[in-house]
């Protein structure tokens, strides 16, 4: 089924490449976003705004009254990639998310950030992870202590009131994330919430030629403002102690690109709380590295996966951390038939029209 289709928002290249797949299928597709901030992400129609309260306010009427009210109406869907989805306070949001529902056929979130239903899920005693960037076990996690404040500004009166709200506007939601798929599926129940993946134009990713090598460049790409969040303080710990291996360390780099630096890397290092594979590394499978990222059981369960489980599972402590990265170092040969692996993993589960078909089914169904 062919829909008209605005994307609203992005994070890491997501709905930009999501819109790829979409336009493969037969779909009328507009992607509109700021372009994640540094990452100056390609974006079909950019809806940056300029700082200040005054420029807000002018931002705000655009989207009400102006230009901006013409781009989000008369689509068959509206995905949003976020609760928050433009930079706008609760008050301004509420009322525009709200006409962007009565303006268009359906609303969607595209489950690939932090709002309500995660922070919900990942907090204990209830959470059905055993670690998160925010608690390990029971107790607060690196990231959480080294951000006073943080957990509770994510739930100020008004952010979680306008949250819960615009939870209830949806029609669905498609996760991109194991994790995010538990924290949306436990808000909306399972009817309103399917599994989508996170998508890579695998056709723009040629294979990389692995060999044996000394000394193995560790590549590990990194926003400097999230280390504790991904756990990079540590990979970068790790890596330095590993006997036979260089560090190559890449901050803020613009998208496009961080892309072609990911190429040089003989094992790309993610990150460690998650449970999952994100966007570099995926990336970097699609070239055919082998990855250090999230690679958990339950995670490979989830997607339907028993055969091939090429990720490195990162460990969330210093000395097994170090031990991990070691032994891939120590396996050549077993480096060389992960990154195999790796591209067929990503071309079987996250290649952008594979992803796509799986949106595009699940609105189909809620529409």
């Amino acid at each position: 089924m062919s829909l008209k289709v605005l994307l609203l928002g992005d994070y890491s290249n997501c709905h930009r490449t999501l819109a790829t797949g979409l336009r493969r299928l037969g779909c009328e597709v507009t992607q509109a976003s700021d372009g994640s901030s540094w990452m100056g992400v390609d974006r079909q129609i950019d809806i940056r705004r300029k700082p200040g309260r005054l420029n807000g306010l002018m931002y705000f009427m655009r989207w009400m009254t102006g230009d901006l009210r013409q781009l989000a109406k008369g689509y068959d869907v509206v995905a949003i990639h976020d609760l928050n989805f433009i930079h706008l306070r609760p008050e301004r949001l509420r009322p525009l998310l709200r006409r962007i529902k009565r303006e268009n056929g359906s609303l969607f979130l595209t489950a690939m950030s932090t709002d309500k239903a995660y922070l919900d899920m990942v907090a204990p005693p209830s959470s059905p992870l055993r670690y998160s960037e925010w608690f390990i076990g029971n107790e607060k996690s690196p990231y959480n202590l080294g951000n006073p404040g943080g957990w509770e500004q994510w739930h100020s009166p008004e952010l979680q009131k306008y949250h819960s709200e615009a939870l209830a506007m949806l029609d669905g939601a498609v996760s991109v994330l194991y994790e995010y798929h538990l924290g949306i599926e436990r808000a909306l129940g399972k009817e309103k919430v399917a599994y989508g993946g996170i998508p890579i134009d695998t056709s723009l990713f040629e294979p990389v030629e692995l060999k044996p090598k000394t000394p193995v460049k560790l590549f590990l790409g990194r926003d400097r403002y999230r280390k504790l969040m991904k756990g990079s303080d540590l990979l970068e710990q790790a890596a330095l102690r590993v006997k036979g291996a260089e560090l190559d360390i890449v901050e803020n780099l613009p998208f496009n690109e961080f892309v072609g630096r990911l190429r040089s890397a003989d094992i790309v290092l993610d990150q460690i709380y998650s449970y999952t594979p994100a966007t570099t590394a995926l990336m970097a499978m699609a070239y055919g590295l082998p990855t250090v990222s999230g690679g958990e059981p339950e995670f490979y369960d989830f997607i339907g996966e028993t055969a091939n489980r090429p990720i490195i599972n990162a460990p969330i402590e210093l000395e097994a951390l170090t031990a991990t990265l070691q032994q891939a170092v120590d396996s050549p040969e077993a480096l060389i038939e992960r990154g195999r692996q790796s591209r067929e993993f990503v071309i079987k589960h996250n290649d952008c029209e594979v992803v796509a078909k799986r949106f595009l089914d699940f609105w189909t169904s809620r529409l």
